[in-house]
C-alpha cells in the first residue's frame, strides 16, 4: 500500500481472523489480515520458554490448545515460526525476529498495566483544582499539604481565578475540583458549603472613619470605593450589601489584584472590601484598619464545586474525602483564619 492508498476500514470477525479493507485511488480492494493479538501472546510464550508445555501451564490453558493456536498464527502469517530439536523446538530465523518485536509489545503491556494499577490505588495521577487568589494563598498549602501527606505521588495542578471563572473552568472540564464562592447558580454544578469567610470593609489608619466604633453603610458608601473584579464573590456579597441598603457605591475602581487593593487603601486613595483572612496581619501591623459596619456583620459563602454529570477521578473523589475529614462531618468551618489556628499556629 503507497502513500496515495486511500482507505477505509472495517472489522469483522470469522472465526478468528480480523481484517481491514483498504481500498485505492483506482477502487480496487485489497484484503490486509490485523494480527491476533491472542495468538501472538500464545507464539511469546512459547518462544521465552522453547517449550509448549511451559506456555500452557503460564497461560492456564491445555498443551494442545497451545499448538493449536501456534499452528494457527503459522498458517496466518505462512511462516514457520519453530522447529524441533530433539525433544524441545527452537525458533527459526523468522520466529527470532518476531520474538524480538514481541517482547517488546508484552513488555509496554507489563508497563500499562502497571500504570493503570498505580491510578486505581493512586500511586499515580493528577488532581486540577480552581480556587480564588484568597484560598490559594492561606488555605491552599495546608489543603495540599494534608492532601501529598497521604497521596504523596498524585500530582496537584492549581489555577487561580476569580469563583465565576473557576466555575467556567469546570464546565470547560479544564479543573475536577473548584474551591470557591457561589457566585451563579448553575445546573451541572454541585456546589457544597466549606467555608464562611467574614466580609470587612478596610481603611487606611489614618482615615476620619478608622476611630469611629462604627459605621453606617450609607457612609462607606460616600467613599471612593478600589472594588474587587466583577464575577469574584467578594463583589457580589458587597453588591448585595449596598442593594439591601439602597445604596449606589462609589466607586473608584476595579481590580482583582488583592495586594493593588491593600497598598491603594494604606496611601489613603480609598476604602475597600477583603475577607478578613487576607488583611489580619496588615491591621496587626497597622498597616491598614478596619470598623464595624452598624447592624451588618455579613459572610462570604465558600464552598466545593464540581460537575454533577461526570465521573470525578480518584484523586479528585480522594481530595473531597479528605476536605470533608478537615471539615468533621461536612459542616462549614467558620473562617480560614479559625479553622487554620486550630490546625497550627499562624
Amino acid at each position: 500500500m503507497n502513500d496515495e492508498t486511500n482507505y477505509c476500514q472495517f472489522h469483522y470477525s470469522y472465526a478468528i481472523h480480523k481484517y481491514k479493507l483498504y481500498i485505492n485511488n483506482n477502487h480496487k480492494c485489497t484484503l490486509w489480515k490485523m494480527i491476533n493479538l491472542n495468538q501472538l501472546r500464545v507464539f511469546y510464550h512459547v518462544a521465552k520458554n522453547l517449550s509448549f508445555t511451559k506456555a500452557a501451564h503460564e497461560l492456564f490453558i491445555t498443551q494442545p490448545a497451545v499448538t493449536a493456536q501456534v499452528k494457527l498464527f503459522e498458517e496466518w502469517c505462512d511462516l514457520k515460526f519453530f522447529k524441533k530439536k530433539g525433544r524441545g523446538v527452537c525458533l527459526t530465523t523468522e520466529g527470532d525476529a518476531l520474538y524480538s518485536h514481541a517482547c517488546k509489545i508484552f513488555e509496554y503491556e507489563k508497563e500499562t498495566e502497571n500504570v493503570i494499577d498505580d491510578m486505581r490505588h493512586l500511586k499515580k495521577g493528577i488532581l486540577r483544582i480552581g480556587t480564588t487568589k484568597t484560598y490559594a494563598r492561606f488555605l491552599m498549602p495546608f489543603m495540599m499539604q494534608h492532601f501529598h501527606d497521604k497521596y504523596p505521588k498524585i500530582s496537584i495542578h492549581l489555577n487561580e481565578g476569580s469563583s465565576l471563572e473557576m466555575i467556567n473552568s469546570l464546565i470547560e472540564l479544564k479543573n475536577d475540583i473548584g474551591i470557591i464562592t457561589k457566585v451563579i447558580d448553575h445546573p451541572d454544578i454541585e456546589f457544597s458549603p466549606f467555608s464562611e469567610e467574614e466580609l470587612i470593609p478596610i481603611l487606611s489608619p489614618g482615615h476620619p472613619l478608622a476611630g469611629e466604633p462604627f459605621v453606617s453603610v450609607v457612609q462607606l458608601a460616600k467613599e471612593p470605593i478600589i472594588m474587587r473584579e466583577r464575577g469574584s464573590g467578594t463583589r457580589k456579597y458587597v453588591n448585595a450589601l449596598f442593594e439591601r441598603h439602597h445604596c449606589t457605591p462609589n466607586i473608584l475602581m476595579e481590580t482583582s489584584n488583592s495586594e493593588f487593593i491593600k497598598h491603594l487603601v494604606e496611601r489613603g486613595d480609598g476604602i475597600s472590601f477583603l475577607v478578613k483572612v487576607s488583611v489580619y496581619r496588615d491591621i496587626q501591623d497597622k498597616r491598614l484598619a478596619t470598623v464595624p459596619i452598624k447592624d451588618e456583620k455579613f459572610y462570604l459563602d465558600a464552598g466545593i464545586s464540581y460537575l454533577k454529570n461526570q465521573p470525578l477521578s480518584l484523586a479528585a473523589r480522594a481530595f473531597l474525602e479528605t476536605l470533608d475529614n478537615l471539615a468533621q462531618g461536612g459542616r462549614p468551618i467558620k473562617g480560614i483564619l479559625s479553622f487554620l489556628s486550630e490546625k497550627k499556629p499562624l
